[in-house]
């Protein structure tokens, strides 16, 4: 069991809160995804030696930072994303915020960064939740998007990790990702990018990783494609992720596979929560190395059935197509597969609580 949070906030209320009226307003309309943000935040301060302190929810606006600030310089940043639902009684739950709290952890001891106790980042939802609850939305598919943050704070220049840090949290209402249905999309396959070295940072959730795949994320875009494949950095040929979600294949014969965890791709909370899914149904689950020539092969033939992506803001994502250089495999015009809409249907509705929480991974904010 971890350890009860222990930090007290300090709570200070902003002045320019949007009315019940103006919030409402917002939420019925054309909400996307990370373009709207609620009334507060939440602020934890850390340095050497004081360790974590100053716990705040605080008006949301803009940081204060030393223009020497490490994390300007030397990239000191890790982010978590997550969710928050509400439920038909109106009540307010996330999915699983352990595990994103040991993920931040993780990522925080890669990029030599304070680890802030799971307890805490808990809490930090909660203290958010207790003061912004009115910005969770009810319509359906919809939730309320939280990001969770930590950057380097102390000014200085010099190659070694800072001794001061910040965690933030800031929350943003989230429409349904499909508005229009959940349909396929196309994904390019990048070839020439890696998207983490060997030995890098790729298990980490920090901000380099995603920056290093834009250039390959606008190449997808110029060939028509929503998102981009990447490949091992290594050898160059076995499947990694996409930009910023885990990829799955299910075969006609049953099996569920997915590339192994090799150091250079992040664990997925909804990855993990798949596999647990297809195990309860008794499918006969791969965590392998799969090679892109297998892929093509098997799209071709039609021994993979159907192949998806996952993530926190998708939930899941069908693929129809897989492009390359000089190859397009599968059809664009085809329906999301069975299974692939099955377990999507299957973890929506444990997260909105319309099926049973076998596994304990809810937890109430409010």
């Amino acid at each position: 069991m971890n350890a009860p949070a222990s930090l007290a906030y300090q709570v200070a209320l902003s002045d320019h809160a949007r009315s019940d009226e103006q919030r409402a307003a917002i939420l019925a309309g054309e909400l996307g995804f990370g373009k709207v943000f609620t009334d507060h935040m939440v602020a934890i301060q850390w340095d050497k030696a004081k360790g974590w302190h100053d716990a705040q929810v605080r008006a949301y606006g803009p940081l204060v930072l030393d223009p020497a600030a490490a994390v300007l310089h030397y990239g000191q940043e890790i982010f978590e994303g997550i969710k928050a639902y509400r439920h038909a009684d109106g009540s307010i739950w996330t999915f699983r915020p352990d595990a994103n709290g040991l993920r931040l952890q993780h990522s925080a001891a890669r990029l030599a960064l304070p680890q802030l106790p799971v307890a805490e980042f808990v809490e930090s939802l909660r203290q958010l939740i207790a003061v912004d609850h009115g910005w969770v939305p009810s319509a359906p598919e919809s939730s309320l998007y939280f990001r969770p943050f930590m950057i380097a704070t102390e000014g200085f220049l010099g190659v070694r990790a800072a001794n001061a840090a910040g965690y933030y949290v800031i929350a943003s209402p989230a429409g349904a990702y499909f508005a229009k249905g959940v349909a396929p999309v196309s994904i390019w396959l990048s070839e020439d990018y890696a998207r983490a070295g060997k030995g890098g940072t790729g298990a980490a959730k920090c901000g380099g990783n995603y920056a290093a795949s834009l250039l390959p994320q606008q190449e997808a875009q110029a060939q028509g494609c929503s998102q981009v494949l990447f490949l091992d950095p290594v050898e160059g040929k076995y499947l990694e992720e996409l930009g910023g979600m885990n990829v799955f294949l299910v075969f006609k014969d049953g099996r569920f596979v997915t590339p192994e965890l090799s150091g250079s791709i992040l664990e997925g909370i909804t990855r993990s929560s798949i596999l647990q899914l297809a195990r309860d149904r008794g499918l006969k689950v791969e965590e392998r190395k799969v090679s892109i020539d297998e892929v093509k092969a098997g799209m071709a033939s039609g021994d993979i059935a159907e192949m998806f992506a996952c993530g926190t803001a998708a939930v899941v994502t069908p693929i129809g197509e897989l492009k390359g250089k000089d190859f397009a495999v599968g059809d664009i015009t085809a329906a999301a597969g069975e299974v692939t809409m099955s377990i999507r249907k299957e973890l929506t509705d444990i997260q909105y609580g319309r099926l049973p929480d076998r596994h304990g991974w809810l937890v109430r904010l409010r």
